[in-house]
This record gives structure tokens, sequence and C-alpha cells, in this order.
């Protein structure tokens, strides 16, 4: 990520003096940019340093190779990344509030405009600048930029929310579109409490850490067109902030700090959800394509998390008729009996539905189950129907898409006695977990 630059003959006095003007302009605003991602980086690089460095023990020639062949082998370590969240977009206006003193607003062309701490700020977009309180400053991205290295809390807040990192507004199509510029890990501070509840035991939540971390990298620039990385809703993530952390999510996400799922060189799509039903997907059955570390694999317990819904016929026939199946009076409907675990010709390894086949009084439709999942709001494609009488009943089990980490799995293998890394890789075939920083 980044954001988005002379030889000088000899010449006039007059000349060389407003080139070296100019000269002396690129070079503050070089340095204030510097200035900003130096800050930013602060605190993740806070988590590194020691008071005092221990005397270094004395080793053999010999202890010295091995331990440099041993280094060899560990996969490169990069800075921790920064990922760029996009809070709000399409609004007219700004309240930030600076909750840490030494914050300042600047755009790429102005100059920085002090702000005090606990003192909002208004700011809005008119004629190609940002109006803040009576100053106008002209550009497109207004950031609001640290003088100093910030503290390792919340930095400003936004809209009731506080944050850690800092801000960037940007003048769109629309509107204005504010973005949170934040270190990974900070990021998933507010994400994996959001995720997955906090009095679960710890290996859960390390591991849920360290899918939340492989899923954010893997999908960065998800949203590139719209100014920023990932959103702060399901569709990525959910992240809400500082007021979301909770202290034993923080501990299972220092202690897997860094921490990646790989296949080969790439960041891994880390698909996690509530509950499988007694056995996970092949990403082929849900999205149409093959992806080789989403394989299907058996959960500890069979049948869980029952769940029944009931469609009146009429509204079931009215929904196929919008979807273009106007197959009329409903009079049968065709699909193998569910067993978890157990493919058929209607349904794949896991049992969950391929298709089921409704026939009418006017013609027949054949519907996958992520249709009818979709269309109904089923909590799962594993279930089985029936017609009885003036009404569809679904049962079914489990809940979410099926593919990756199952949650409520990951819980009851974690109170087995499981560890973090083998959860990973019982969801996860063929991966490899690596320190990426």
């Amino acid at each position: 990520m980044g954001y988005p630059q002379k030889k000088v003959s000899e010449v006039s006095k007059n000349r060389r003096g407003r080139a070296a003007g100019k000269v002396s302009m690129a070079l503050a605003l070089m340095m204030a940019f510097v200035m900003a991602i130096t800050a930013l980086t602060g605190t993740a690089q806070a988590r590194h340093r020691h008071a005092k460095k221990p005397a270094k023990p004395a080793v053999s020639q010999s202890a010295q190779q091995q331990s440099q062949e041993n280094q060899a082998k560990m996969p490169k370590r990069t800075a921790e990344p920064v990922l760029r969240i996009g809070l709000q977009q399409g609004k007219s206006s700004f309240t930030v509030m600076p909750l840490v003193d030494k914050l300042q607003l600047r755009t790429e062309s102005s100059k920085a405009y002090p702000l005090k701490a606990a003192a909002p700020v208004e700011i809005r977009w008119q004629n190609g600048s940002f109006l803040v309180g009576k100053e106008k400053l002209k550009g497109e991205r207004l950031q609001l930029m640290p003088a100093a290295a910030l503290t390792d809390a919340a930095h400003f807040s936004l809209a009731g929310r506080s944050y850690r990192g800092t801000l960037e507004i940007l003048a769109k199509k629309g509107g204005l579109t504010a973005v949170n510029l934040v270190p990974l890990d900070d990021y998933l501070l507010s994400v994996v409490p959001e995720e997955m509840p906090t009095d679960w035991p710890a290996e859960a939540l390390k591991a849920q850490s360290v899918a939340a971390r492989s899923f954010a990298l893997h999908n960065r620039d998800r949203h590139a067109t719209d100014g920023f990385d990932l959103c702060t809703a399901t569709h990525c993530q959910v992240y809400t902030g500082v007021g979301a952390e909770k202290s034993a999510s923080t501990a299972a996400i220092h202690a897997t700090q860094g921490e990646v799922l790989f296949y080969g060189s790439e960041p891994i799509d880390a698909l996690f959800h509530t509950d499988s039903g007694g056995m996970t997907e092949n990403s082929e059955n849900v999205w149409g394509s093959f992806v080789p570390y989403l394989r299907a694999v058996k959960d500890t317990a069979n049948g869980t998390m029952p769940w029944t819904k009931e469609v009146s016929t009429a509204a079931f026939e009215q929904k196929l008729a919008a979807k273009g199946h106007n197959v009329g009076k409903i009079r049968s409907l065709s699909l193998s009996p569910l067993k978890i675990g157990k493919a058929a010709a209607d349904r794949t390894a896991s049992g969950r539905v391929k298709t089921m086949t409704v026939k009418g009084t006017k013609g027949t439709a054949a519907l996958t189950g992520n249709e009818l999942r979709s269309l109904f709001g089923l909590k799962s494609t594993l279930f089985g129907a029936k017609l009885q009488g003036d009404k569809i009943v679904f049962s079914g089990f489990g809940f979410g898409h099926g593919l990756g980490i199952s949650q409520w799995g990951a819980e009851r293998l974690a109170a087995g006695g499981m560890k973090y890394d083998a959860i990973l890789h019982h969801y996860y075939a063929d991966v490899t977990l690596k320190k990426m920083y």
C-alpha cells in the first residue's frame, strides 16, 4: 500500500532562488509523509522493543553455522502491514474527535492544521477544498496525521466509535469517505471479539486470530475502487474499533502475532462459519470453483445446531415465480433423505443439497441448495424438505456456508485439548503456518 514524484542548470540568481524554493517545499512534503508512516507503525514496532538487550552468550563456530542455516530456512519476515479500513462512505461531512495530543490535519498540498485533544472538528468538502472550521485545505485527500509517535491507545473517534491508527478522508463522487489506517494486529483487536465469543477456550481464539489475519491479507484491496482495503461489515470482517476489544482475544492475538496461513506463497482465504452441522464443505459446491485448501472434513460432533423453518406453499410459489420459476401450484418435492457425510446424486459429500426438484401444475424447476438458502433465509444447505399440506418444512443442521473453520467445531476441539495450529490444519488442507512479521 502507499499513497497514490529535477537536474538544475546554471541560471540567474532569481531562477536559482525559485528552484531552491520548490525543492525546499518538496523536501518538506516528503518529510511530512515519512513522519506519518513512521508514527503509524510506531505502535507495532514498539511491541518488539526491549529496554535492555541481554548479553550474547559465547557460542562455538559450529553452533553459529547451524544457527545461520536454521535462519536461512525460516520464511522472510516483513514489517507489519497497515490496512485501510473503510469506516463510512457518501457523507457530506464528518465530525472527528482527536483523543490524543499532537494530531494535525493536512492534504497533499496544504500546510498542517493543528488539533487539540477532545476538541471535535467538523470537516466538509466544498469546491475542491476541505473546510475545517474556518480554514480551507485544498486537495482531495485529507490526513489526520500525528506530529509524534502514536501511543498504544485509541487516537480518534468518529460517529461515536473510537479507533486506533490514523484517519484519511477522501473526496469521492457521491460524498466523503472516511478510511482508518491501522496496523493489522491492531485491526484484529476489534475483529476477533466481534467474530468469536471471548469466553471460549484460548486455543479456539488463537485459531480464529490466525484465520482472521490470513483472511484480511488475502482479501486486501477487496474495496480498492472505493479507496480502501476492507469494509467494517460481514462482507469482509466486523470491525467496530476499540470499544469491542477484550482481554482474552487480545491475548490470543498477541500469542499468535504475525502468524499467517499460506498455500504456496500466498495467504489463504481463511473462511469461517458458525457451525458445520457435522461436516464442512468443498469450495466448488458453494462457489463453483475448486480451492485446494477448502476441502470437506468431518467435525467432532454430528447433527449439531439443528433448525427448522416452515414456508407456506403460497409464499414458496410466489418467490419461485419472482425468480423466473413459475411452476404453478406445488404438487411434490424431490430430494433424497439427509444423511450427514453421505453423498447422493442431489447431495454433496457432506450431505448438503446440490439440487431440489419442485413439481407444480405448470411445470418443474430444479433449485440449488444455495438458491433455496438465499430465497428462504435458511441457516445452511444441510437440510431435508417435506411438503406437508399447505406448507413446506425445512429441517437441517449447522449455520453458515460450511467452508473453512467451523467456529463451534473449533470450540469443541479446543475444549478437548487440541492446540490452535492443529485446529487450523484440521480445517484447512495442506497449508503452512508461517510467522510473517
